[in-house]
């Protein structure tokens, strides 16, 4: 039981954290010494102190909107394991729930951005429908390459250790799928060169857009749900990027928050060196994504 305390811990706790060490990354880049470590924690806690302002024109939907996210994004959390410790729910066809959860919460944030009759709010909630329709292909592609190696088609199987025996055969598809994955990883969470979370110019803004509506508790709720968003995917992302694991319990968390961290710098190193893709070459970015994720499913093919 003591790990499946950690492992709740680690996700409620944690994923504010990344945010904090990207934002650090990229003022060290910019030779500033940038906002707190801490700053999003901060953050959080200002915005549940705040009031809430609705407009007239929105209905429940709006209201609905951020809560079914967080819950889609907790549950999420629930079926990834961290490391090598086995997940707190696990079943087989558990994948398939993984996927539709954030399915689930991009339809509802989008829903709830076309409920405020916003025509600007309804020009990002279209980009973030097709730009979603988009890297979905690429992660399920993945992920069907994971239950092949695997043999089972449950997320706790498929992840316990995918390198395994054999690395030279599983290499180059999982090479293939980890390219895949962290372009789809930087997309699902609206980072550079796909969006910028800070931007606030009206020709390029995609997920930014839809929420400028919420304010108080439950912009907060949408920050901290694209928190944990970041974190799940980016612990999905890491059981395909490194075989590391540790031989004792602690050793293995030590290992696994070492690597989320890490993960968190090399986004920060990437939105420091590389300039926003044009708008028109998002969908080309995200195509060759699904490309490479179905061309590492076809390698395990025989």
């Amino acid at each position: 039981m003591l790990h499946l305390a950690v492992h709740e811990l680690l996700l409620l706790l944690l994923p504010p954290l990344l945010l904090g060490v990207i934002g650090k990354t990229k003022a060290a880049f910019a030779g500033r010494t940038g906002p707190p470590l801490l700053q999003p924690y901060y953050d959080l806690v200002r915005l549940f102190q705040k009031g809430s302002v609705f407009s007239s024109t929105t209905t429940w939907v709006f209201r609905a909107g951020p809560a079914v996210g967080l819950a889609a994004a907790l549950l999420a959390g629930q079926l990834v394991p961290l490391g090598r410790h086995a997940a707190p729910v696990s079943f087989p066809g558990d994948v398939i729930l993984f996927v539709y959860l954030f399915a689930l919460a991009r339809f509802t944030i989008t829903a709830a951005a076309l409920d405020t009759g916003s025509a600007f709010e309804g020009m990002g909630a279209a980009r973030e429908a097709s730009f979603g329709s988009l890297a979905e292909p690429a992660l399920l592609f993945g992920l069907l390459a994971l239950a092949r190696l695997a043999g089972a088609f449950s997320l706790g199987a498929m992840l316990h250790d995918p390198w395994g025996a054999g690395r030279l055969a599983r290499g180059p598809s999982l090479v293939l799928i980890a390219a895949s994955w962290s372009l789809v990883f930087l997309a699902e969470n609206c980072r550079l060169p796909f969006d910028d979370p800070n931007t606030h110019l009206e020709l390029t803004m995609i997920h930014e857009v839809m929420v400028l509506d919420h304010s108080g508790p439950a912009f907060g709720v949408i920050l901290y749900s694209a928190a944990m968003k970041l974190f799940v995917l980016g612990a999905l992302l890491l059981h395909v990027l490194s075989p590391l694991g540790g031989s004792e319990p602690w050793v293995d968390w030590a290992v696994f928050v070492a690597g989320m961290l890490l993960l968190a710098v090399a986004i920060g190193v990437v939105e420091s060196v590389m300039a926003r893709l044009r708008l028109a070459r998002v969908p080309q970015a995200l195509v060759t994504a699904s490309v490479l994720s179905a061309f590492g499913m076809l390698l395990l093919v025989r």
